[in-house]
């Protein structure tokens, strides 16, 4: 391991696979100031890691043992969200990929990445960036790109396309800091559209601005 600096860059590694987590601990402690903190072989032993050591990011696998990656994941957001977790995993379904996100993942990579990918991606967790691999991230425009429910448009013609794209969001169930790592947008600004939708659609709280959303037909899966 490398000697801890005020810069070092603090890695968890979550992985069932031994090998694996063994050769991802070797590339990552390779690059100058990087640190590897520890690993573990499933989600609940990531949990407990995660509040122990307080690393910058785990690089989180989706199928372990007991506790899932993304259960595991939820979990340490909610009780640190500082951490920033980056998924590596076999799985590129929409639903793997998108309860990720929705449990607060900033990072989705499939373990076919190479050296560089996986290196450039902790990095760029660390600093608080959402980062997808190519297929994953066609998945997520894709998604977007979608059309639109025109019912909802005509419902809330009031609204600007990047509050509808909120609001669906919020529909969804999604809190402010997973659309705000959904949209690559920071917290700030989804907060600031949150209260302009709820201000043009006159509802008082998100309770009753998801009940509109969802009778208009937002909030799809």
């Amino acid at each position: 391991m490398t000697e801890p600096t005020a810069e070092t860059l603090r890695v968890l590694i979550a992985d069932d696979h031994p090998l694996y987590r063994r050769g991802l601990g070797q590339l990552l402690s390779a690059v100058p100031g990087t640190e590897v903190v520890g690993d573990v072989e499933d989600g609940a032993a990531a949990v407990a890691a995660a509040t122990r050591l307080q690393p910058d990011v785990i690089v989180m696998d989706l199928n372990m043992p007991g506790l899932d990656g993304v259960e595991a994941t939820r979990q340490v957001v909610a009780a640190s969200p500082h951490i920033g977790v980056l998924v590596l995993t076999m799985h590129d379904d929409d639903d793997s990929v998108f309860a990720a996100m929705r449990a607060g993942a900033r990072g989705y990579l499939l373990k076919g990445a190479d050296a560089a990918e996986i290196t450039r991606a902790v990095a760029a967790v660390a600093s608080g960036e959402a980062i997808f691999g190519p297929s994953v991230a066609r998945r997520v425009l894709e998604w977007f790109a979608a059309p639109r429910s025109a019912t909802a448009i005509a419902v809330f013609p009031g609204l600007t396309e990047r509050e509808h794209d909120v609001l669906d969001l919020v529909a969804a169930g999604r809190n402010n800091a997973d659309i705000a790592a959904t949209l690559v947008l920071s917290p700030k600004t989804i907060r600031n559209h949150v209260s302009n939708i709820f201000t043009k659609l006159h509802v008082a709280d998100r309770s009753e601005a998801i009940v509109r959303a969802r009778e208009a037909g937002l909030g799809r899966p």
